[in-house]
């Protein structure tokens, strides 16, 4: 029997390994995370988390014991030092484990405030894990002063927790609105009213000057506009990287992450890869989601394909974000629009429909789940109902999957 080896104990890895089992897949399965834990959640991290509302062991997608008991092998707080793809081997250290096919899940990083700003001093965090937000979690307190670098969701979700936990809390955005390269300005002024009442301090095209430091630990930071911040600790929220540098000293492809193709191969045919780290032909282009629906969703076709069930990966993109008592749920992929409706009111549920050529692309619903299913639904069928139809609030949304 075949053994499969993946790298990158995130949710692509644990996806795999689990959908292998399920496949029927009977071979040894050895599964390698560099940290000292069981593969878990991310995005409740800085949210429920953070909030003392979710005990590390929930975090854990599986339970420990279910790796033991499929037949799996976990490797946790351990990292790979080289590929060799022509003699099949995983080098850890002076270990070597070889392989039949290897799955790169290596995620991403985050990307980092430069060191000649203040982005080493202590007191500047991101927040991508477990160890993270552990480390970031006793600044957490009431009146505390941060800062957080970046308007995309990563820095508005961690705004949302530290405003409702009582910190003082200003939100920088270089770019001239925030949400400026994901989605519409309307979903963005929604976001922005929504933070400005629960005090939150936005400043759009405003940028990161430097970062004030004493004894080594941040104390304030210089903005763009000239004014200064005191400040107690910094969260860098300005966006992350495919983690490809295993696959690089490999001799892989790269190209917008680990290339592969339609079925997750790179360009080492016994070498897959899934998740943040991969990037698949769509629409002629290379393309990353970076989501935990993808990397479910991609992990599981490379699992079918090792296991002999071979398919295509077709994505259904779905994202979603929680800030305050605001959920925020995404289908689709807005890249390209030409043409946005909106539905519902600016305090409460409401809609953001995005139009490529008059073909409905994506939708941004916030508290309104049943606008979210339907425009999931209807890009899945690849229908597109009159913007018009939309707009009109006296249109029954169900009623467009019959049309």
């Amino acid at each position: 029997m075949s053994g499969v080896v993946v790298i990158g104990a995130g949710q692509a890895g644990a996806s795999c390994v689990a959908r292998l089992r399920a496949a029927g897949h009977a071979g040894a399965i050895t599964l390698i995370g560099d940290e000292p834990v069981p593969p878990y959640q991310r995005p409740p991290l800085s949210k429920a988390y953070l909030l003392g509302e979710m005990p590390q062991d929930r975090l854990y997608l599986r339970p420990e014991r279910f790796y033991a008991e499929n037949a799996m092998d976990l490797r946790m707080g351990v990292a790979v030092s080289a590929i060799d793809p022509a003699a099949r081997h995983v080098h850890l250290g002076d270990e070597r484990l070889s392989y039949d096919d290897l799955v790169l899940a290596t995620g991403s990083r985050p990307r980092r405030l430069p060191a000649s700003i203040g982005g080493d001093l202590d007191g500047v965090f991101t927040v991508r894990t477990l160890a993270d937000v552990d480390a970031m979690a006793p600044r957490v307190s009431a009146g505390a002063r941060v800062l957080i670098v970046g308007g995309g969701y990563i820095g508005l979700e961690a705004a949302a927790v530290a405003a409702k936990l009582g910190l003082e809390v200003t939100l920088v955005e270089m770019a001239e609105r925030i949400l400026a390269r994901v989605a519409a300005p309307e979903t963005a002024d929604y976001f922005r009213a929504l933070h400005a009442a629960h005090g939150v301090d936005i400043r759009e095209g405003t940028g990161l000057k430097r970062l004030i430091g004493e004894e080594g630990r941040v104390t304030g930071a210089e903005l763009s506009d000239g004014t200064t911040l005191a400040l107690d600790f910094v969260i860098a929220g300005v966006g992350i990287a495919p983690e490809t540098g295993l696959a690089e000293a490999a001799g892989l492809a790269i190209d917008n992450g680990i290339r592969t193709d339609a079925r997750g191969r790179t360009s080492e045919p016994n070498i897959w890869a899934a998740g943040d780290c991969a990037s698949f032909p769509l629409g002629g282009a290379q393309v990353r989601l970076e989501s935990v629906g993808n990397a479910i969703d991609q992990a599981e076709c490379v699992a079918d394909n090792i296991a002999g069930k071979p398919r295509d990966y077709v994505p259904k993109p779905w994202f979603w974000s929680d800030q305050y008592d605001v959920k925020l749920q995404i289908a689709g992929l807005s890249a390209g629009y030409d043409k946005v409706v909106t539905r519902g009111d600016t305090g409460g549920a409401q809609s953001v429909w995005y139009f490529a050529k008059g073909r409905l692309i994506a939708v941004d619903a916030m508290n309104d789940p049943r606008a979210y299913m339907v425009g999931k639904r209807l890009i899945e069928a690849g229908k597109s109902p009159a913007p018009e139809a939309l707009g009109d609030p006296a249109t029954d949304l169900k009623a467009l999957l019959k049309a």
